[in-house]
């Protein structure tokens, strides 16, 4: 696929998640969680990846977009909160994600507002190597 730029990346990402969760364009913005302001449940973090594959043609292993293994690591979680090694993994295995907020409390329940449309934007960028 030709270089795209991030604006064209985040077209179409937006696409695959309007037509993924159901939700209209304008609420797709960079900044829009998928969980909380998109409606997005477990099941369809896999319809997102798989139509993200299809879109951009890559292949998006199932832990490099939504590291949970981090999140259930003994290692890592003392008291349903990442240590300081498991804020660290994190941070290895999700370049792409913003952790600036999540890693001031890192409580795993919280987890959900690191996966923003920019996020994935951010991902896919690196993917297509931008």
């Amino acid at each position: 696929m030709p270089t795209m730029t991030k604006d064209e990346i985040f077209e179409k990402v937006q696409e695959t998640l309007v037509d993924a969760l159901s939700v209209d364009d304008d609420e797709v913005t960079e900044t829009a969680r998928l969980q909380e302001d998109l409606g997005a449940e477990s099941i369809d973090f896999l319809d997102i990846a798989f139509q993200l594959e299809k879109t951009f043609g890559i292949k998006i292993p199932q832990e490099e977009l939504f590291p949970r293994q981090i999140l259930s690591n003994p290692d890592y979680v003392v008291d349903k909160k990442l240590n300081e090694a498991g804020v660290a993994a994190l941070k290895a295995a999700m370049p792409h994600a913003d952790l600036s907020e999540f890693e001031k409390d890192p409580v795993i329940d919280n987890i959900a507002e690191v996966f923003t449309v920019g996020t994935i934007v951010r991902y896919v960028q690196a993917k297509l190597g931008g």
